[in-house]
């Protein structure tokens, strides 16, 4: 099947094939067509740039493209990603497809959305009044058993399911705790029971996926996000802290707090986050949203704002105390009132923001799109190279 340009289209590329060819020469270099690519098309992924790299290379002539070639890559291009830009045909008048946003809000909101939050931490760090502080609800296993149970001798997976209900947006919210993480005298590998869980919920969405007679919408299981509780030393990240990240931050968006973050002054967490930070980029450790290359600019400056308050600086409560005559949750002490909510006192309703208001749906689809893609992409080529090896055999 042949690419065919619109009117527009083409226009658009001879404008910025001329405004490249400063010699008018009829040729630009190779190094400017991911640039126009990008100005025309609005930003690339990096696989989109590498495939578009390899086009360009294949026709180019001592480091240079023709304009008849460029105009080839261009629209290949264009055939190969959803990104399209500036390039638009204008309408003569309304045509109805704005509705299109109102249709997919509307199918979504009968089905219902799915969100899946792991929380990891020793003992005694309010992991569980954390997750019922951010949703208003009793929602964390511990809460909701009522049954006080001991520190099991070995990490346990935990998981409990909710639907909850906000202005007729119905969530299930699934909570997965992990009882035991970082207790022990020795907590050498405690981290890969949950490694294995994480990539079992993969390995269960990708059974579904090829599955003959796959369900119509395969539940999801996958891990969305991971909170890493992090103790309120003031000094460093522990050894464990930096096991636990470098082994999950390939299957996992992860997102580092520091627990009970009232019991640092705010020179002392300001410090402590910094160290984090230093202890963060000395290991190589991929956390969310740093790890992952932003849609644009606007995506981009969100992002840079997030990443300077990261690892949060956190406190939990679900009690309502007083507090300059008004209701508020917090934590009553003999000098005041800690405030949950309140920006000046922590930073729990900017991780809230994050978790929920704003970057849900974002952390969804880099699940998806890359730690089950990466997942995906393994567990297929693994089976294709047992099965060139199986009819290598076979043949013998």
């Amino acid at each position: 099947m042949n690419q065919v340009l619109s009117q527009a289209q083409g226009e658009a590329f001879v404008r910025a094939f001329q405004s490249a060819d400063n010699n008018e020469s009829g040729l630009v270099a190779v190094s400017l067509v991911t640039r126009i690519a990008e100005q025309l098309l609005g930003k690339l992924s990096n696989h989109e740039i590498d495939e578009l790299k390899e086009r360009a290379e294949q026709r180019a002539k001592e480091g240079e493209i023709s304009f008849p070639d460029f105009m080839e890559i261009m629209t290949e291009t264009m055939a190969s990603t959803t990104n399209w830009g500036q390039l638009k045909t204008p309408l003569s008048g309304h045509v109805g497809f704005d509705s299109i946003q109102s249709q997919i809000t509307q199918k979504a909101l009968k089905r219902g959305f799915e969100f899946n939050l792991m929380v990891v931490g020793e003992s005694g760090m309010g992991k569980s009044t954390l997750v019922n502080t951010l949703f208003k609800a009793k929602v964390s296993r511990q809460s909701c058993t009522q049954t006080p149970t001991p520190i099991p001798s070995t990490v346990e997976i935990n998981c409990i399911s909710h639907v909850i209900e906000e202005k007729g947006v119905r969530l299930k919210l699934s909570i997965t705790d992990t009882p035991g993480f970082g207790d022990q005298i020795n907590n050498t590998d405690c981290w890969t029971p949950i490694v294995d869980y994480v990539n079992e919920q993969f390995e269960l969405y990708l059974a579904e996926e090829v599955s003959i007679q796959r369900k119509r919408y395969i539940p999801d299981t996958r891990i969305h996000c991971c909170l890493y509780f992090i103790q309120p030393t003031g000094h460093a990240m522990k050894p464990l802290d930096v096991a636990f990240m470098k082994n999950l931050h390939d299957c996992v968006n992860i997102v580092p707090v520091i627990a009970k973050a009232d019991t640092l002054t705010l020179e002392e967490r300001q410090a402590f986050k910094e160290r984090i930070r230093e202890d963060i980029r000395h290991h190589g450790i991929r956390i969310y949203p740093d790890a992952y290359e932003p849609d644009d600019e606007e995506d981009a400056g969100i992002c840079d704002k997030i990443a300077a308050l990261i690892p949060f600086g956190v406190v939990g409560s679900d009690r309502v105390v007083k507090a300059n005559g008004k209701d508020v949750l917090g934590r009553q002490t003999r000098w005041g009132v800690v405030e949950v909510e309140n920006k000046e006192h922590c930073e729990f309703a900017q991780l809230r923001d994050m978790l929920i208001r704003t970057h849900m749906q974002d952390l969804k689809e880099k699940t998806d799109k890359t730690h089950y893609e990466n997942f995906r992409r393994a567990r297929l080529h693994h089976h294709h190279a047992q099965a060139q090896q199986f009819a290598g055999e076979s043949n013998i």
